[in-house]
Parts: structure tokens; C-alpha cells; sequence
């Protein structure tokens, strides 16, 4: 018996509908058309790219979602990836000479299900040539408050913590210099997670994500119509992803990046854009020198991206925010099911 015949009639039923209201579709469509707004007095070009490419991001702790695809030319099934992230094309048109560019897009993650995950979820992306990092967080807080109010009164000027001193605040640790050792007996005291074959950034990450960011941008019980978002910057360079890496004012190596935190909900990750071709080519041997250790399958470069940066990127910041979750805070909606038609369940 199909899954489908073994439910019951009255469950078949119910999961036809939309797991949203109505009124939270139009609230999505007037979202949408103040993003469109917002770029377009700034002369944002919208553009499109594919979601279906035949390569896809390499780093470990994502899993892309495979399709086979029969071309004319050939009529040979390939294996492509639907994209967790237009970056790399995105990335091929400001290399041909776009200028400033965005996109509102579907995207796709394996076994990413849960309250605040879909593994089919909207993203915003955006390029800025010629910005600087500062001036991408600015950027992001003019769109944060555009979209979010008059829902909600927002701190003017949003707080800027370092990922040195966020460890430092809740933790009381200098998660540069604490040695491995003293990490690892750290994230076994605080948290229940803690397992065999981790390594420095593992327990690193568990830690920002158990005991932190929680923390970052919370609202309080006393003041549930003010929002206090907060930028978290100058992250670890072995997490610096496709973002440069740089020298913070204490001397201390870092990456170029950033994340935008709501009431804990980590909504944004942005880079200062990494354009060395044999840099990109070396993380991407990392990421597979990883994915091997891991028991994961390699992934091949995208040879695209790679001819691109040859090509020359332009000097930009760019920033990838999810749109279901900051409509979820606009929304005040408690799980990502809220604020889509069809979650994957319905699907």
C-alpha cells in the first residue's frame, strides 16, 4: 500500500490546503514588491539565473539536491545540482560587466526540514561592486527597516559584534586563542552535542549555535514591538567561505563576513568578496580534502566561476538573506510553515 493510500481520509484532506493563511500569501506579495522597490531607487538590476547547474557549492556542511537532465544535443542524462545559492552565476555576470545586481530566487538544501528550515526556501541575493563591507551592513539595516516597519520599532543603527567579542560577552572565551583542548572540554561542559571526530571549528559552531546566537537580537518580554538586530563580523578565516581575509584592529587575522541576527534567527551572510582565482581554486581543494575525510562526495569546481575571477571580479560585497525567515519575524510567525504555501511536506 502507497504512503499516500495508508493515511487517512480526512489527513489527505487537510494537507491539499495551504499551510499559510491568505492574508500571509498577500502579506509575501507586498514583501516582494518592497524588496523590487527599495533596489530600484538604487538602480539594482534584477536579474535571473539558472537553478539548475553542473556544479554546486563544496562546502561539507552543505548537501545539494541532484537532478538528472537529458540535453538535445546528446540525449545523455547528467547530473546536475539545483543551487543552494546563485553566487557563482551571479558572480559569471558581474565579471561580464552588470554593475550592481540582485535576485529573489528559489534554492535548495538536502535534509535542511524543520521549524525554521525548508529544504526549498526563497533567497535575496545581492552584489554591490565598489562597497565595502561597512557599507553593505548599512545597506542591509536600510532594507531591514524598509521592510520590517511600521510592524515594529527598530534600534537605529544596528549593534556591530565582533565574533571575538560575542565569545568573550557570553562565554568568557577568546575563541582565537583558547587551545583546542580547553574548546573541547568548553563545548562538552555547555552543551549536550558535543561528539567523537570534531574538530576546532566543529565545536566552535556548536558552541555560536547553542549558546549565542540564541542571545543575538532578542527580543524582550517587555518590549515585544522593538527590534534589536545585531551584525556579527570578523569571523574565524577557517570559516571565511568565498569572503577575503584580512587583518582585524588587534592584529588578528580574520574573514571578511558578516551575519544579521533577529530575536536569534540568523538571517543574512555577507562577504567582501573573495576575487583571487587560485585562492577560490584552493579553498574549493580544502573543501573537498574535507568532504574526503568526512565520508562526503567530492564535488567538481565550477570551472565558470573560475574562469570568471580570471576574467576579473570586480572589487564588490555581496549578501545572501533568507526571505522566508525575515517575512516569519515581519509576520511574527513561529515556524517557517507560516509563511509558505507548500513546505515540503505538502508538497
Amino acid at each position: 500500500m502507497s504512503t499516500l493510500a495508508a493515511q487517512s481520509p480526512d489527513l489527505i484532506l487537510e494537507m491539499w490546503q495551504p499551510s499559510c493563511s491568505i492574508e500571509k500569501l498577500k502579506a509575501r506579495a507586498e514583501f516582494y514588491a518592497q524588496i523590487r522597490a527599495f533596489f530600484y531607487k538604487r538602480n539594482v538590476l534584477e536579474v535571473e539565473t539558472p537553478l539548475l547547474s553542473i556544479s554546486t557549492a563544496t562546502d561539507p556542511h552543505l548537501e545539494s539536491i541532484c537532478a538528472l537532465v537529458k540535453t538535445q544535443m546528446d540525449q545523455v542524462e547528467q547530473n546536475y545540482f539545483l543551487h543552494t545559492s546563485p553566487e557563482f552565476p551571479m558572480k559569471r555576470l558581474l565579471a561580464s560587466g552588470s554593475g550592481s545586481i540582485y535576485q529573489i530566487c528559489k534554492t535548495f538544501r538536502n535534509g535542511e526540514t524543520g521549524s525554521r528550515h525548508n529544504p526549498e526556501f526563497t533567497m535575496l541575493e545581492w552584489y554591490r561592486p565598489g562597497f565595502s563591507l561597512d557599507d553593505l551592513m548599512s545597506e542591509v539595516e536600510s532594507l531591514i527597516y524598509e521592510t520590517l516597519a511600521p510592524k515594529f520599532t527598530l534600534s537605529r543603527g544596528i549593534e556591530k559584534l565582533t565574533y571575538r567579542e560575542s565569545f568573550l560577552r557570553y562565554l568568557s572565551i577568546d575563541p582565537f586563542e583558547i587551545a583546542d583542548a580547553d574548546l573541547e572540554i568548553k563545548a562538552r561542559e555547555l552543551t549536550a552535542y558535543a561528539g567523537p571526530d570534531m574538530v576546532r571549528d566543529d565545536y566552535l559552531n556548536l558552541l555560536l549555535s547553542i549558546c549565542i546566537e540564541p542571545q543575538l537580537g532578542k527580543i524582550t518580554s517587555d518590549k515585544k514591538n522593538h527590534l534589536s538586530p545585531v551584525f556579527l563580523y570578523e569571523y574565524p578565516p577557517s570559516q571565511a567561505s568565498l569572503a577575503q581575509v584580512s587583518i582585524s584592529k588587534e592584529g588578528i587575522s580574520v574573514a571578511q563576513r558578516f551575519e544579521l541576527y533577529i530575536d536569534g534567527l540568523e538571517l543574512a551572510n555577507g562577504y567582501f568578496e573573495l576575487t583571487d582565482p587560485k585562492e577560490q581554486v584552493n579553498r574549493f581543494e580544502q573543501d573537498n580534502a574535507e568532504r574526503r575525510h568526512l565520508n562526503l562526495p567530492e564535488i567538481p569546481f565550477d570551472i565558470n566561476l573560475i574562469s570568471a575571477l580570471k576574467k576579473g571580479l570586480p572589487a564588490c560585497a555581496g549578501v545572501a538573506l533568507g526571505l522566508d525567515r525575515l517575512l516569519m519575524v515581519r509576520e511574527r510567525a513561529q515556524s517557517i510553515s507560516e509563511v509558505l504555501a507548500f513546505p515540503i511536506e505538502r508538497a
